[in-house]
């Protein structure tokens, strides 16, 4: 039997995590980081990186920036194509103003089982980070000191004041300790494939999200990797999913073949890999996601991104904030860690409540498609679209009924 003592133990080494363990690292903060498999390891997800890991990675260290922009295992992503249901596409740029022959992509796409690797390497370089891998935490127990966390077996325990919970969204704790329920109108199911071989992909490696009106109001997507290949996969909410009786798995070959444009691009492609599926627990509503000795981080703490699906910048981003607030408390009660969900909130809680707002958009195809329409004979409106990626009081024009009532009276 193995016991260990610590002040702070992160639980997955994922994004959140890591990105958790690499903060307090940096500082020289002893911490025990502990995931139930080994790196690397391969993750269900669409594998697209915004800007938001790049801001988070720059915070943490800009040399780690830096080096992700030069690894071979990615490829940088410069826009978003959104193709409405009636097929018209919404070319948006995250940069207007980028220089592409000098300036480092503002995103990229790159395989999970990479970049968890990644990104773990550069957390373990530092000696007060203690990796425990093949260890699944199942069984906490409050103490009067915090937590002990132990195996199903029991025979591997761990004693921490502080735990941060990273395990995402299959997350043990975070729903027998943390209160996170389950709820199909703020859950997702996705599948993911990677095809080698789809033609049409953009010369930017722009990210394509079509929004065909059987998935509404989901979306299928293609995302380009290097050496050819494609990440391509679709999501839906669960509640529609349950309503209409979907097999995701069965519905990925049937959408590429019942569209024409889809279908022809996929023609010569080639299924490299099993169709997976995957559980994304969205942030369309808040939640309490800290109390007496711990924090719940990324996917644990429902943080996904309800319009988008992106989880990684989220889950970083709370990893990251975790962490500095763990170093900064004077103790770790439950009022005290809250200081925690108000800095989350505070920093991601008008783009996911903007992202519900979208959302909720989708679920009427002749706005959505309006609004595309608009926009591909407006500059201006491109413009203003494009500038809602980096500036949020813009992104906050699209929640109001005025932006939609100024686009329909301004034909």
């Amino acid at each position: 039997m193995a016991n260990i003592n610590t002040n702070i133990c992160i639980i997955g080494a994922g994004p959140g995590g890591a990105t958790a363990a690499l903060v307090l690292g940096k500082a020289g903060v002893p911490c025990v980081l502990v995931d139930k498999a080994d790196f690397p390891r391969d993750k269900i997800c669409g594998d697209a990186l915004s800007g938001k890991v790049v801001e988070v990675l720059r915070k943490v260290d800009p040399a780690i920036a830096a080096q992700l922009a030069l690894e071979p295992t990615n490829v940088g992503s410069w826009g978003v194509n959104f193709v409405a249901p009636n097929g018209r596409v919404l070319r948006v740029p995250f940069k207007m103003s980028a220089d592409k022959a000098k300036d480092a992509a503002p995103g990229f796409i790159v395989k999970r089982i990479d970049f968890d690797h990644f990104l773990l390497q550069e957390a373990l370089k530092y000696p007060s980070v203690q990796y425990l891998p093949n260890i699944k935490l199942e069984q906490f127990t409050k103490t009067s000191n915090g937590y002990t966390a132990a195996n199903k077996a029991g025979d591997y325990t761990i004693d921490a004041k502080l735990l941060l919970v990273a395990d995402g969204a299959q997350s043990v704790f975070a729903r027998h300790h943390g209160g996170i329920q389950m709820e199909q109108q703020h859950y997702c199911a996705g599948i993911r494939a990677y095809y080698k071989g789809v033609e049409g992909m953009d010369a930017e490696n722009f990210i394509e999200l079509h929004f065909l009106k059987e998935l509404l109001p989901g979306y299928f997507w293609i995302f380009p990797l290097p050496n050819g290949e494609a990440n391509v996969g679709l999501g839906i909410r669960s509640d529609y999913i349950s309503k209409r009786k979907l097999n995701l798995k069965q519905l990925l070959p049937q959408v590429i073949e019942a569209h024409p444009e889809l279908k022809s691009r996929f023609a010569n492609a080639e299924l490299i890999d099993e169709v997976r599926g995957f559980g994304l627990p969205l942030g369309s509503k808040k939640r309490t996601i800290s109390g007496d000795n711990y924090m719940l981080i990324g996917d644990a703490a429902s943080l996904i991104d309800p319009f988008t699906g992106e989880g990684i910048g989220n889950a970083m981003m709370s990893g990251m904030l975790a962490a500095k607030h763990a170093m900064a408390c004077r103790d770790y009660h439950a009022t005290t860690m809250a200081e925690y969900d108000a800095a989350v909130y505070k920093r991601l809680w008008s783009e996911l409540s903007l992202s519900r707002k979208m959302q909720q958009l989708v679920q009427v195809p002749w706005l959505f498609n309006f609004v595309v329409n608009k926009a591909q004979r407006s500059k201006t409106l491109q413009e203003t679209i494009s500038c809602m990626f980096e500036d949020m009081d813009m992104r906050e024009r699209l929640k109001k009924p005025s932006f939609y009532v100024n686009l329909l009276l301004n034909r």
